[in-house]
This record gives C-alpha cells, sequence and structure tokens, in this order.
C-alpha cells in the first residue's frame, strides 16, 4: 500500500544556513561547512524559510518511505557537526606489553607501535577533517571532528589496526575500543 505523502522537519538554528538543490545538501556554520550529496535517496528536500528543512517522500512503500527519517538525520549530525562538533575517545587497553602511541602531521597520521610485542608499525591515516590527540588520562586518544561519518570511521580504522589474530580474544583483550561518544562543545 502506497502512502500519499510522508514527511519529516529538521528545525536549523539561528547560527546555521542550510542549502539544498538538486538534493545535494551544505550546511554552513561556526565550525565550518559540510556538503553531502543524497541523490541515491528519492526524496525531496526544500528549506523552508531558513528555519526547517522538509524531507518530502511523495506515494512510498513501507521501505522507501524508511529513507526520509534517515536523510532527515543525517542532515540533523551535519548541523550538530558545525555547531558543536564530534569527539570520540578511545582507550588503550593491554595486560602485559604497554602499547605505544606516536601522533604525526598535526594529528593526521596515528602509529600504533609494541602492540602485543610485535616490531611491526601500524600507521593510521585520519579520513579528511579529523584531528587525533593525546588527552589526561593515561592511554587515552580523543578524535575531533565534525563530520560523524568520519570521526567514527577514522576510530573505526584505528580499531581494525590492533586486533588479535591467531588467539583465543576470550582471553587476550588487548586493543584500543572506543570509551566515549559526545560533542566537542558542551551544551
Amino acid at each position: 500500500m502506497k502512502t500519499i505523502c510522508t514527511s519529516h522537519d529538521v528545525k536549523v538554528p539561528e547560527n546555521v544556513t542550510v542549502t539544498a538543490k538538486a538534493r545535494v545538501v551544505t550546511v554552513k556554520g561556526p565550525r565550518g561547512t559540510l556538503t553531502r550529496n543524497f541523490r541515491f535517496a528519492h526524496v525531496d528536500i526544500n528549506v523552508v524559510n531558513g528555519t526547517v528543512v522538509r524531507v518530502d517522500k511523495w506515494f512510498g512503500n513501507r521501505k522507501t518511505i524508511a529513507g526520509v527519517k534517515s536523510v532527515a538525520g543525517h542532515i540533523s549530525n551535519m548541523i550538530t557537526g558545525v555547531t558543536k562538533g564530534f569527539q570520540y575517545k578511545m582507550r588503550l587497553v593491554y595486560a602485559h606489553f604497554p602499547i605505544n602511541i606516536n601522533i604525526d602531521q598535526g594529528g593526521k597520521i596515528l602509529e600504533i607501535r609494541n602492540f602485543m610485542g610485535e616490531k611491526v608499525v601500524r600507521r593510521v591515516p585520519m579520513l579528511d577533517g579529523v584531528t587525533v590527540s593525546k588527552t589526561d588520562v593515561k592511554d587515552e586518544l580523543a578524535f575531533e571532528g565534525n563530520d560523524v561519518e568520519n570521526v567514527s570511521g577514522s576510530c573505526a580504522l584505528v580499531h581494525q589496526k590492533c586486533l588479535v589474530k591467531k588467539k583465543d580474544i576470550r582471553k587476550f583483550l588487548d586493543g584500543i575500543y572506543v570509551s566515549f561518544k559526545g560533542n566537542v562543545q558542551a551544551n
């Protein structure tokens, strides 16, 4: 059964401007600019009076209607990114061999040494717009950026570089794990 029209509204804060043309959404805010292409989703995206972004789907079935809330959620994350930014924190976990971390090129490349006592150096380049830094807490890293997908993707790349191979993962829990997800600027 088809639903005539399904829509979802996203409120735009005062210090943010959103433009949508041909399903390409650009969000400008105090922390920078994010652009995303939604041409894969067959929805209508309109900016109403500069204060509301409306996502519509006409004559959709159950599967295509689900894309309305997804696109609206992506736009909401873009607005949060250019106003508050996203911050993920990761902790280094080891039982015997201490993992050494080195940050190069101003937080763009992360080097992991001595993981499980191995001599190989693991280099992880950060995705666009993401910087990594050490925090005041021992064995903790902070990943910051405006795009939530790039920040979480960089954390996933770091986690995947430190997977234990050919051992019982219930016993060998060494690795780098996400411990906190939040915003750079508090409310």
